[in-house]
């Protein structure tokens, strides 16, 4: 098991020369009332564990490393336990990981995000020409949206039909349940703006969500199936395995990642 950095001994590792390394990240924080805390967390290690086997069944070079189960939480820090790490922090803490891989000779990187209030893509802009490092951030999440209407009947923001469907499928054991066996999730109505410009995204603000939310859940989850899980699964293992492999047989050129100028 080469391709998880967690579970292997140096005595395989010295042997490998890793082409890509995936470095999951995650957050500790309510989701509605009836998914655990480390939700971020579970999901970005199992989507990360799913695409690696799979392109390193493949033949890709891939490690994934642990995950990093803190994240920004700043505009939930009226929940208790929402445990939170600024973004000029957890910037610096990646951007060390980010320089431990160049020197292990790792220099094709993915930041596979599995929280929403991680936004990464300063970082990328910040690191661009300081780095060996070539950096990708995938929001694991956003690679079904041509398709997530096939799969989903609600849309998602947090803790919704498809988180839920998500820890159904794999960790059925943690999604909490009323005594007649029904999740305790309340039906996450959100408050709406008095301004039509955010109403309609003209101009945006760190939501407030013990405001904008009443038990921190903010997407209907109550159409969840572990069945809707299993094939959000199905297609991200498709689609980000697919990515990897194709990221580990690209040789670095002064035009990668992209293509030749005929």
């Amino acid at each position: 098991m080469t391709w998880n950095l967690l579970r292997t001994a140096y005595c395989d590792v010295k042997n490998v020369s890793y082409e890509v390394a995936v470095l999951p990240l995650g957050a500790t924080e309510p989701h509605n009332l009836h998914l655990p805390y480390g939700t971020d967390v579970l999901e970005g290690q199992l989507v990360g564990e799913r695409i690696c086997e799979a392109a390193h069944n493949q033949g890709a070079k891939v490690v994934l490393l642990p995950t990093i189960p803190y994240g920004t939480e700043t505009n939930l820090r009226k929940f208790p336990l929402a445990m939170n790490v600024n973004p000029s922090t957890l910037y610096a803490f990646v951007t060390d990981l980010v320089e431990s891989l160049v020197l292990s000779g790792v220099r094709k990187v993915i930041l596979l995000n599995s929280h929403g209030g991680n936004g990464m893509k300063p970082l990328l802009r910040e690191l661009y020409g300081k780095t060996e490092a070539h950096l990708f951030l995938c929001n694991w999440y956003e690679c079904l949206k041509d398709v997530y209407h096939n799969v989903f009947e609600h849309m998602e923001d947090h803790a919704g039909e498809m988180e839920t469907s998500f820890m159904l499928a794999y960790y059925p054991e943690l999604v909490a349940r009323n005594d007649d066996g029904s999740m305790n999730a309340d039906d996450a109505v959100r408050a709406d703006f008095q301004f039509e410009a955010l109403t309609e995204g003209w101009v945006s603000i760190t939501r407030p969500w013990h405001i904008l939310t009443t038990n921190s859940g903010a997407a209907y989850p109550h159409a969840a199936t572990a069945e809707k899980g299993e094939q959000m699964m199905e297609l991200v293992v498709e689609r980000l395995s697919k990515f990897i492999v194709e990221l580990s047989n690209a040789p670095i050129d002064d035009q990668f990642p992209f293509k030749p100028r005929a």
